[in-house]
């Protein structure tokens, strides 16, 4: 069952995007005028999150949007809660043709293309705005368009949001508080550098299998945004909340390559367009969400902000982190990032 929360917020969302959406109105007609030739598709939507989630509500946005673009001639059924399997079988499921659609974590693309790896580098921005801009584009273009020679196409970038740390030990007030605390973090080698690098203990592990391992102490703690810690009730094993704003982190829209090479250029349009409405409405709903989870959460759970001379101690932990990676991912691409954050700044403030 939807939380007030979700379904007030998703209205409002909904409520605000009627301009934005009666704006493109035209566009869209010119697609829709050709609905007459587009073919019946059905097309499995897989996703890690609940339905009542917000990924969940702007998947459902998402379908809608195929709807009435294609005057009923899309059907996308979404599958939440990692039903489908996660993110990795996902990704695979993709690439053999045996799933159309998914959503996952940019991280969960390193081990198909590393250079997704520049997006969990930790301390790059300081306000979504500018991680928007960067995304929508050279930079991240780019690396969307790489993913079509590994059997998968990338259609845009959501917002997860800024990762802060909960743990059931201690709060981590300063950055020796992390010593020895046992630490999920996602399947990536820069998570384990950076953390372990902190003086905590990093496990890697599938979202999939977070809640449980929390529940039975198979580990201490995790670091997600406040609406995933609140949608996946992690308040309910979890005493502290610790505002690192460590990443600030995305999701990725995929579809499959066999599938999409299917499709008419009217059909491809009508995905793309769909793709982009929903992204920019999941970003609204993601903040306006996040203000509301934090309220929530520091009702269920002890939440503390860490003082600015310890975020300098974790940032100095990152450079080191950051400065061995560029080796890895490429030191041109790191410099194209930085440039373009840079560039984003200047337009954003």
């Amino acid at each position: 069952m939807k939380t007030t929360t979700s379904v007030t917020t998703s209205k409002k969302v909904l409520k605000s995007l009627t301009a934005a959406v009666l704006g493109v109105t035209l566009s869209l007609g010119a697609v829709s005028s050709f609905a007459a030739e587009i073919n019946n598709r059905l097309i499995r939507f897989g996703y890690g999150l609940s339905e009542d989630s917000k990924q969940g509500e702007s998947v459902k946005f998402f379908i809608e949007e195929m709807k009435r673009l294609s005057d009923g001639k899309f059907k996308v059924k979404g599958f939440a809660n990692a039903s489908l399997g996660n993110e990795m079988q996902m990704q695979n499921a993709l690439i053999g043709g045996a799933q159309e659609m998914m959503m996952g974590a940019t991280s969960s693309l390193v081990g198909i293309d590393k250079r997704f790896g520049i997006w969990d580098l930790p301390f790059l921005f300081d306000k979504p705005e500018v991680a928007d801009k960067v995304y929508d584009g050279k930079v991240g273009q780019e690396l969307l368009d790489g993913l079509q020679a590994q059997g998968l196409v990338g259609l845009v970038y959501w917002e997860n949001g800024f990762r802060d740390l909960t743990n059931s030990k201690r709060p981590i007030e300063k950055m020796s508080d992390m010593d020895g605390v046992k630490l999920r973090v996602m399947q990536n080698p820069m998570y384990l550098d950076l953390f372990n690098s902190m003086g905590a203990n990093a496990i890697p592990m599938a979202f999939s299998e977070l809640f449980t391992a929390l529940e039975t102490g198979a580990v201490d703690g995790q670091e997600n945004p406040y609406t995933t810690i609140q949608s996946s009730k992690f308040y309910e094993v979890q005493k502290y909340m610790s505002l690192t704003h460590h990443v600030y982190s995305p999701w990725v829209m995929l579809i499959s390559k066999s599938f999409w090479d299917k499709l008419s250029d009217d059909e491809k349009a009508i995905v793309k367009q769909a793709a982009v409405t929903s992204r920019d409405y999941e970003r609204k709903l993601s903040r306006e969400q996040a203000a509301e989870s934090l309220a929530f959460l520091k009702q269920h759970m002890q939440v503390n902000d860490v003082p600015p001379a310890e975020l300098d101690k974790m940032r100095a932990k990152a450079k080191v982190v950051v400065d061995a990676q560029a080796k890895e991912l490429g030191e041109d691409l790191v410099k194209q990032l930085f440039t373009a954050i840079d560039e984003a700044k200047q337009q954003v403030n």
